[in-house]
């Protein structure tokens, strides 16, 4: 039933995964048995114990029920946002229940990683003791969050290299330095696409999967590309480095999309031809190999 609603969370447009107890209690039964099979891992560093939980800061911004149409819509009826009290209590059951050594058993060398529910700041008093510092409970903890252009121009960043640069700069580098004194903290995911380089505004990311057909022709030649991208790739680089990390998100939408083509003849492999332009239509008819 969905943490978030997104169309990466299982159900697009539901988010009802908090509100139902077995749910919730399979989840938790996952992450033991994950932490069984791999928690001795060498190559393993943590688990994470949700991915992009659709919080009440984050609801009205992220627009599920508009910007991602359930199709089924009775199924999505009692759709709504997850709680912080909720989430904090679901995080520390699931903490204990990935250590316990009868359940999940997860040695303490790995990592218990939680996403901040886009609310980075909800979570300076989090798994605290009395003196302030992390209880002896918790060990190895590390804090989790997403950070996107296309989620700065929804908060109000302008829509130009300049005001990328300032947003990143004096909002998103303090933001982790600061919360980096409570908790190791992970950019778990950040790329390089904005409104800019696809010459249309995105209105927060979307695409031709949730409304959005993108540009009709290239606004920017292909230097000014690499100079937009180059540029804001330097200046979240520097903001991340305040933190404990970071993973690039590569995976690749349907906005912005840059095809090249090359011709060669097929017999020798001696002449080669190029386009300066071409019409690209995509035959829906055939699968995606």
């Amino acid at each position: 039933m969905s943490q978030n609603g997104f169309d990466n969370g299982g159900i697009s447009g539901v988010c009802k995964w908090a509100q139902l107890p077995d749910e919730v209690e399979f989840v938790l039964s996952v992450l033991e048995r994950l932490a069984k099979r791999y928690g001795h891992r060498q190559a393993l560093m943590g688990i994470e114990i949700i991915n992009e939980p659709n919080t009440t800061t984050s609801w009205p911004m992220m627009n599920v029920t508009e910007r991602y149409k359930a199709v089924d819509p009775e199924l999505a009826e009692g759709t709504g946002p997850i709680a912080f009290d909720w989430l904090k209590d679901f995080y520390v059951t699931a903490y204990h229940r990935l250590r316990d050594a009868d359940k999940g058993a997860l040695p303490t060398d790995k990592a218990v990683v939680f996403h901040d529910g886009f609310d980075i700041e909800q979570w300076k008093d989090f798994m605290r003791g009395s003196d302030g510092r992390l209880a002896p409970e918790f060990e190895n903890v590390v804090l989790d969050t997403h950070q996107y252009l296309m989620t700065a121009e929804m908060m109000g960043c302008p829509q130009t290299v300049e005001g990328y640069d300032d947003f990143v700069g004096n909002t998103y580098a303090p933001m982790i330095a600061e919360m980096s004194e409570y908790f190791p903290v992970i950019v778990g995911e950040w790329c390089l696409f904005n409104s800019v380089g696809c010459g249309v505004d995105t209105h927060g990311g979307q695409s031709v999967l949730n409304g959005e057909e993108g540009a009709q022709a290239e606004t920017l030649t292909a230097e000014q590309k690499r100079s937009l991208y180059q540029g804001v790739a330097e200046s979240q680089l520097a903001a991340w480095s305040k933190g404990s990390g970071f993973y690039y998100w590569n995976y690749k939408l349907l906005t912005d999309t840059m095809v090249g083509v090359a011709v060669t003849d097929a017999a020798l492999h001696e002449k080669t031809a190029d386009f300066d332009f071409f019409d690209y239509e995509a035959d829906e008819t055939k699968p995606v190999d």
